[in-house]
């Protein structure tokens, strides 16, 4: 496990995000695939969002990125989405008869981090600071 550094940090997020199309239409096929491949590398690059592993399938994208904590899980999707529907839908206009709204992705998405660190486990390290400093900040 290698931290990543910032100016001021050190950190390890890591997310494991799925997002699918609307209406789980199969359109990520061919060179919309690869088109769609090249705005998201594009987009996290830009980011400073570092791709670990990508898997596009048919009708979902899945991810497990890194992302440095100075931003939002949810701007870095609300970016990668936008762009991408945007940019997809302008180089591939024969999608305006599936998607006539101008929606390519779904509402929403799911993301869980990564990690072996648990609640209980961190409850264990807080109480046994807690007793060696007893100015702790719980009730």
């Amino acid at each position: 496990m290698a931290y990543y550094t910032g100016s001021h940090t050190k950190f390890y997020h890591r997310y494991h995000i799925v997002w699918v199309t609307k209406y789980r239409f199969k359109v990520l096929k061919g060179d919309m695939r690869l088109r769609l491949r090249e705005i998201i590398y594009q987009t996290c690059a830009e980011m400073g969002v570092d791709i670990e592993k990508g898997v596009l399938s048919s009708d979902h994208v899945h991810m497990f990125v890194s992302i440095p904590p100075h931003l939002a899980l949810s701007t870095v999707m609300q970016r990668i989405k936008g762009r991408s529907s945007r940019k997809i839908q302008m180089e591939f206009p024969d999608l305006r008869k599936r998607y006539w709204g101008r929606r390519f992705w779904a509402r929403g998405y799911f993301s869980t981090t990564s990690g072996n660190v648990t609640d209980d486990v961190i409850l264990k390290y807080l109480e046994l600071h807690s007793k060696r400093k007893p100015t702790g900040i719980s009730r």
